[in-house]
């Protein structure tokens, strides 16, 4: 079973952002009094570059079992350490599609749209951060392991431990197309 383990929001900029039991996803927005939400992009860099441009970060999702991964590795990171929105358990968030809707509790509907792009804020938080959530595959390419980002399909209250259930896009669309940064 998928779940949502963790909700974490932040009114500001800034890096980490604070857990909460359960929160409003708002529909083309993101969650409810997250920074990051908006129908225009967000993040300051990309504001910089294009405020009209449309908010294809809306959410951020983390897999738990990275936080894992690195507190085996000696970083001291928590759910919503990393700036995440929501972290997972049980999906392989990375290896989804473009498209992919996540179905979360009773109401909310996020899709993926791309890979999180991992920054200098990384090493930032802290030293080493960055390059333990970068990677290279057996080709070479660099392997982003610092969660995805999704826009909401539809609103809703989520909390925690809400399942997750996760509808693929169809096949007649064509092939799937790996995850980009976006």
């Amino acid at each position: 079973m998928s779940f949502l383990s963790c909700i974490c929001i932040s009114g500001h900029h800034g890096f980490s952002k604070s857990s909460m039991d359960q929160a409003r996803l708002l529909r083309g927005i993101g969650l409810e009094g997250d920074v990051h939400s908006g129908v225009t992009v967000q993040h300051r860099s990309r504001v910089k570059a294009d405020p009209a441009q449309p908010n294809l970060r809306q959410v951020h999702l983390l897999h738990f079992e990275l936080i894992q991964q690195l507190q085996a590795e000696g970083f001291n990171v928590l759910p919503g350490s990393m700036g995440e929105n929501l972290t997972t358990v049980g999906i392989d968030l990375l290896g989804l599609p473009p498209g992919t809707l996540l179905n979360i509790g009773a109401e909310a509907q996020l899709c993926i749209t791309g890979l999180r792009n991992p920054c200098k804020q990384l090493d930032d938080y802290q030293p080493g951060l960055m390059a333990a959530v970068l990677e290279r595959d057996a080709d070479g390419s660099l392997v982003r392991k610092a969660g995805v980002m999704a826009v909401v399909e539809k609103g809703g209250l989520i909390r925690l431990a809400d399942e997750i259930v996760i509808s693929l896009p169809d096949a007649q669309d064509g092939p799937q197309q790996k995850l980009m940064p976006v």
